[in-house]
Parts: C-alpha cells; sequence; structure tokens
C-alpha cells in the first residue's frame, strides 16, 4: 500500500480524500489548521517548511501521491491568503515534496475550480502568479474582488500545472488537476453566508446541469481515480466535475 499526503485534510474534498485513501488500505497523512496528523498554517514560510519536514521523516521512503487541498475561499476577509494559500503554498508544496514523489514514481492532484475557466481575469495578477513574484501577486488584494483573486488563482495554478508537467512526467511523477464545480463544503456555506457573493452563488447553482451541487465525495472519487494505476497514462489533464457546468458554458472549449 501507498504512501499519501493530503493538505486541508480536516473538512471537505480534503477529508473525504484521505478516509477514502486509508479505506483502501493506504496511509494518508493529513496536514491542516485543524486537528490533523500534522498542524500547520501553510500560509506561514516556516510552518511550511516544519510541514515538509515532518511529512519526509513520516515517509522515509517517499510518497506515492500528494493532494494539496489547503485554499482560501473567495469570501475570506483576509483577500491576501487566496493567492498566498491557493497558488503560492500549493506550488512551493509541490517543489519540495518532488523528490520524494520522484522517489516512488508518485501522482499530484492539483485543485483547480470551474471557476478558472468563468470570465476573464486580471493579465497582471496571473501573470505575477506564473512568474513566482508574491509581493506583486499580493499586492492585487487590495485592488481585486475576492472572487478574482480565488479564480484568477486557480487559473493560474492550471496553467502551472500543465507548464510542469513535462517535466515531471519525465521523472515519474504524473501531475493532474481536479476543476470541481460548486461543492457542499464548509467553504462553500461560508460563501453562501457572503452577502458580496452569495446570491450568485445560490443562482449559480440552480443552473447546474446535473440538477445537483457535488458532494465531497464526488471530488475524491476522481481525485482517487487520478491517483491510481488506472489513470497510470494521464498526465498534465484538468478534469472537470462540475456537472456538466464548464460543458455549458464553453461548449466550443476543451
Amino acid at each position: 500500500m501507498g504512501t499519501y499526503v493530503v493538505t486541508g485534510a480536516a473538512s471537505g474534498i480534503g477529508k473525504a480524500i484521505k478516509l477514502g485513501l486509508e479505506s483502501d488500505g493506504h496511509q494518508a497523512i493529513g496536514v491542516d489548521l485543524q486537528e490533523s496528523d500534522i498542524r500547520a498554517d501553510l500560509a506561514g514560510e516556516e510552518q511550511l517548511a516544519s510541514a515538509v519536514a515532518e511529512i519526509l521523516r513520516r515517509a522515509p521512503d517517499g510518497l506515492d501521491g500528494l493532494v494539496p487541498c489547503a485554499a482560501a475561499g473567495a469570501e475570506n476577509p483576509r483577500k491576501a491568503l487566496i493567492p498566498r494559500v491557493n497558488y503560492f503554498a500549493t506550488v512551493e508544496l509541490v517543489e519540495r515534496l518532488m523528490p520524494a514523489l520522484e522517489r516512488r514514481q508518485g501522482a499530484v492532484v492539483l485543485m483547480c475550480s470551474n471557476s478558472a475557466t468563468l470570465m476573464a481575469y486580471e493579465d497582471a495578477y496571473v501573470q505575477a502568479l506564473l512568474d513566482g513574484e508574491q509581493e506583486k501577486a499580493l499586492a492585487f488584494a487590495e485592488s481585486l474582488e475576492g472572487f478574482q483573486l480565488y479564480g484568477g488563482g486557480k487559473f493560474a495554478l492550471g496553467r502551472w500545472m500543465r507548464r510542469r508537467s513535462t517535466a515531471a512526467a519525465k521523472a515519474g511523477v504524473r501531475m493532474n488537476a481536479l476543476a470541481p464545480g460548486y461543492t457542499e463544503t464548509a467553504m462553500t456555506a461560508a460563501g453562501l453566508k457572503d452577502p458580496r457573493i452569495g446570491p450568485s452563488m445560490r443562482e449559480f447553482v440552480t443552473t447546474i446541469p446535473i440538477g445537483r451541487p457535488a458532494q465531497p465525495e464526488d471530488q475524491a472519487n476522481a481525485a482517487l481515480f487520478l491517483l491510481s494505476d488506472k489513470a497510470a497514462h494521464i498526465a498534465g489533464a484538468v478534469l472537470f466535475v462540475d456537472g456538466g457546468h464548464d460543458a455549458m458554458f464553453r461548449p466550443d472549449s476543451f
């Protein structure tokens, strides 16, 4: 059985993935702010480094997979946390753990979002993320709304994955991403309560072609597939798990 790391593992999609891995007999090392195997605030450089050190201590023979699910929602009042956690901490975690993943020919599943393709985002913000210019990217928290920071960050993360995938695959590590649609989690529950984005979120749910919101287990099932040997020839892909929303909004794009 394998050894995997899941961040954001205390709730929502991350928790569902961790439970799914464990039910399949794997060791799943959870990382979260709350009660978890490793407690860490990945927005902080020192805590991220400490979490990586502890992961490597627990997995001395390497990692079979990594799923960075920790995220800050669009409604977060500390807007700079959105790009810091969703993009920079995710990319840094992947890069620091890449040698351990290479050792066991592992897989990475990133969490993008179908919001990444819903609109055009600020080019300068997306480029700052891709260029690794953290100070410049975080400064956009002063001028952009939370949903722009969130969607633009997920768009950048998907592009980073695609750019990084070739080198990772040649080193034996498959990198893919999920693009979840509306999923009933604590994060979306908080968004529904936000007077700025709650009304549009409720309207958004009513348009899901499949007729219902996703549950965390829907996302976990897709992540477990991409981590498994059944997806052995899939690399650099973004899998939309959104009840058909992306196809509805962009029928001629794929």
